[in-house]
């Protein structure tokens, strides 16, 4: 797949911790991820990628979701079990029908400016889930979007991962969606993530670095 360079959007930083030859901890170094994404297009990638909330009304070409999806299927999986299923929806008919139910069970959601679909207005949907058989499962299903999101940023596409349209079509409301999706018998549906190709670019968030260390 062709990787498509991003401008870096906001200040991260890296603490980075080397060793010697023989083992022993040097000094941490705080590096700048600018000149760590300029020489590793994987890190420019991850550290540019924003959680994308505004979108343009076109979906996301299909060859290109193709694409999105065989990444995210290709992540590690335990045991190589797939434990996944994923339903990939772009039919307006469906997001606009599904939203009417939703605006009916919650009038106030559809009085946010700009409030077009639950899906923050985003025009291709996917839907993961995850069979519960398998003690590992939801985590094969973390993989698997972490990549399709990072994929997606890498060309261009953003992405959000949702949990409150999940919550709602797991409601008796939405049941007709639900059965549309078709998943297999035991397969509980787990997350959706929106794409899009973005119209904002959120100012990247703090993250607690100190929550991360090294054990000898």
């Amino acid at each position: 797949m062709k990787l498509f360079r991003l401008m870096l959007v906001g200040a991260g930083m890296f603490v980075l911790c080397s060793c010697t030859s023989q083992g022993s901890r040097q000094k941490e170094v705080v590096t700048d991820s600018v000149s760590v994404s300029q020489v590793n297009p994987v890190v420019e990638t991850i550290m540019s990628r924003r959680s994308i909330r505004k979108y343009k009304p076109e979906a996301v070409e299909r060859e290109k979701m193709q694409t999105i999806v065989e990444c995210g299927i290709n992540a590690p999986n335990g045991m190589n079990k797939q434990s996944w299923e994923v339903r990939v929806v772009d039919n307006p008919e469906f997001i606009n029908g599904l939203t009417e139910i939703f605006k009916k069970e919650n009038p106030k959601a559809a009085e946010r400016p700009g409030f077009k679909n639950m899906f923050n207005n985003a025009p291709t949907v996917v839907f993961i889930a995850n069979d519960p058989a398998y003690d590992m499962s939801q985590i094969d299903c973390g993989l698997l979007g972490e990549n399709m999101i990072l994929s997606a940023w890498s060309m261009g596409i953003g992405s959000c991962c949702l949990g409150g349209p999940v919550r709602f079509m797991k409601s008796p409301a939405a049941a007709e969606y639900m059965k549309k999706l078709g998943f297999s018998e035991g397969y509980e549906l787990l997350y959706a993530i929106a794409f899009g190709y973005p119209d904002e670019m959120p100012a990247a968030k703090p993250r607690e670095v100190s929550k991360v260390k090294f054990v000898d």
